[in-house]
């Protein structure tokens, strides 16, 4: 595997985001362990490699930003609280504008947003796969210097079933998977507190068992945190029980972050 990097990063660690089906909350997970990170005072970045259909700088609301063009390079736009953002609903002049590109046009242009943009010096990378096991997240694994792959999941069976596509994708490029993440595992009743298995009970332990990966942890349905994410302020959202501090807790064990 032949991994580029840009003279124009001093990127220490990059962390890939992937599911094997949209629709589980993948980029919100992105967006959340990215804000864990800057918290804790890391310098951070988000790649959007969700060509088709990016949505992360709708979740920072920094979709009226635009990236500064200079003789260095692109330079990323930043959010409220410092985390920079390359995404290509950044550079078409409507958000809403569909992007009808082939395979290799859609991978070339994720490989230009590391290599060719000015990202400067980041202790983490986070980058946003669009869902399933296509051209992109191939290039990503195979040109990127990826130090960990977090695959996000849902309760369903369905989904479980691919998951294991997704695990087995990476296994074969060789690449480390830091782990498995539940989105909408289950919703807290606000009046008597019980936990409802909206889509059935989990056996994610059971799966990521049968699979040789680790549980990262278990998300719940929020609808506080839905209503933040259209308003975009993905930032001023609180830990979700303290799910998601554990849950980089974790990450950073794995990859031995320091800052």
């Amino acid at each position: 595997m032949t991994n580029e990097s840009s003279e124009k990063t001093g990127i220490k660690k990059a962390i890939a985001v992937m599911s094997g089906k949209g629709g589980v909350g993948k980029s919100t997970i992105t967006g959340w362990i990215a804000v864990e990170l800057n918290k804790r005072g890391f310098k951070v970045g988000i790649l959007d490699g969700d060509i088709t259909g990016p949505s992360i700088p709708k979740l920072f609301g920094v979709g009226a930003k635009k990236p500064y063009q200079s003789e260095e390079g692109l330079f990323p736009v930043e959010t409220a609280t410092g985390i920079k953002i390359m995404s290509l609903n950044l550079l078409i002049d409507s958000e809403d504008s569909p992007v009808i590109w082939r395979g290799p046009l859609l991978a070339n242009t994720v490989k230009q947003f590391y290599t060719d943009v000015v990202w400067g010096d980041l202790d983490y990378l986070l980058v946003d796969l669009p869902p399933g096991t296509g051209d992109v997240p191939l290039t990503v694994m195979q040109s990127f210097p990826v130090d960990g792959m977090v695959i996000v999941s849902s309760p369903q069976d369905l989904v479980h079933m691919i998951v294991k596509k997704s695990v087995n994708m990476v296994k074969k490029l060789d690449l480390p998977i830091l782990g498995v993440i539940e989105n909408m595992s289950y919703l807290e009743c606000p009046g008597c507190k019980k936990l409802i298995n909206v889509f059935g009970a989990s056996d994610i332990e059971e799966v990521t068992k049968g699979i040789g990966v680790d549980l990262l942890g278990k998300l719940p349905i929020d609808p506080e945190m839905a209503e933040l994410c259209d308003e975009g302020r993905l930032e001023v959202y609180g830990a979700i029980n303290g799910s998601m501090k554990d849950i980089v807790d974790r990450i950073e064990g794995k990859l031995g972050g320091e800052r």
